[in-house]
């Protein structure tokens, strides 16, 4: 029997969602492949990094020695302090430009249009243009236009894209999800505020939806704050941690699924 085709849905989160480096690094040391991912802000990012073959080492030496100025273009508020054109460009830099077709992982950016209050699917387009659209935080960045829609972050609308990877094909879905059950962090400036407020909202929209997904992974960030960049290396190690703990779980059910053995699966592709 052949294995069933596994999709990755990955949470927003900001600075907690760089866990997801650390889950797919055990992911990909055990065997376990993907062949769908969906992403809402953070995790979209992560998403089309992975998507597009970028190494998962180098991609925490690059979260860990990015510095703000690199990414982070504020301006007087209008409808957001950071303009966004800096971690646009760094997204094109870091996808060489391509468009979502053309990743080797087939992936989808969720972002959700401000005025008709819809979740929007991208498949398709550049991606830094998606991806920007995607990590929109309300009232800390600005908006993105693309076409008639006025678009914000994802993880308003779908915080954990469960619905979206399985409709591209998935036969069983492992969600990542950043957002704490419980939050232990202190709330000392705007950014904190918003963040925390939109956590809680998120985190209310979806405690339903994530039961949907085949499998959780749910790595524990609750002390640490989503705007936190400066903790890069906890974040990833506790991703890789919470999926190392998991991970003969996971491979059973995989196993199950299919009715193979773990070496059987492991040599699959």
């Amino acid at each position: 029997m052949s294995r069933p085709k596994i999709g990755l849905a990955l949470s927003s989160g900001a600075a907690r969602g760089l866990a997801h480096i650390g889950v797919l690094k055990v992911l990909e040391q055990e065997g376990i492949p993907v062949d769908f991912i969906a992403g809402s802000s953070m995790g979209s990012i992560i998403g089309v990094l992975y998507a597009n073959g970028l190494n998962l080492d180098l991609c925490e030496q690059l979260a860990i020695r990015l510095k703000r100025k690199h990414w982070l273009d504020l301006t007087v508020p209008r409808r957001g302090f950071v303009i966004g054109d800096k971690v646009k460009e760094l997204i094109g830099l870091l996808t060489h430009h391509k468009r979502l077709e053309e990743l080797r992982i087939p992936t989808a950016v969720i972002a959700t249009d401000l005025i008709a209050g819809e979740r929007v699917v991208f498949t398709s387009g550049p991606i830094d243009e998606a991806v920007r659209a995607s990590i929109s935080i309300p009232g800390i960045f600005e908006p993105v236009r693309i076409g008639d829609r006025l678009l914000v972050d994802g993880g308003v609308i779908d915080r954990v894209p469960i619905s979206v990877v399985r409709e591209m094909g998935a036969d069983f879905v492992i969600a990542v999800d950043v957002i704490p059950r419980i939050s232990r962090v202190q709330v000392v400036n705007i950014f904190d505020v918003i963040a925390q407020t939109l956590g809680i909202m998120e985190r209310e929209l979806s405690n339903g939806q994530i039961r949907s997904a085949d499998f959780v992974i749910h790595p524990d960030v609750s002390d640490i704050s989503p705007t936190a960049f400066t903790r890069v290396e906890e974040c990833i190690r506790r991703g890789e941690d919470e999926a190392r703990a998991q991970v003969r779980q996971l491979k059973e059910l995989i196993q199950n699924w299919q009715g193979e053995s773990v070496n059987e699966f492991q040599n699959a592709e």
